[in-house]
């Protein structure tokens, strides 16, 4: 694995129907690139439940560097 992640994995909760609430966003892991390009590694931190959406969304600088 590369020695930092590139991308972060969070469950998006939505709202129920008819409601003003934004969805919730939990970050549940982190994700490296294979060295060959074709997948990726998903690390889910330890203890962590995890069903539903799944997104996974490129890293920022700041986050990266956590």
């Amino acid at each position: 694995m590369a020695e930092r992640p590139t991308h972060t994995a969070y469950v998006v909760t939505d709202p129920p129907q008819n409601s003003d609430r934004k969805p919730k966003w939990r970050e549940v892991g982190a994700i490296w690139p294979h060295k060959n390009g074709n997948g990726f590694d998903l690390v889910v931190f330890d203890q962590m439940a995890v069903s539903g959406r799944i997104v996974c969304m490129e890293r920022k600088d700041d986050a990266a560097d956590a």
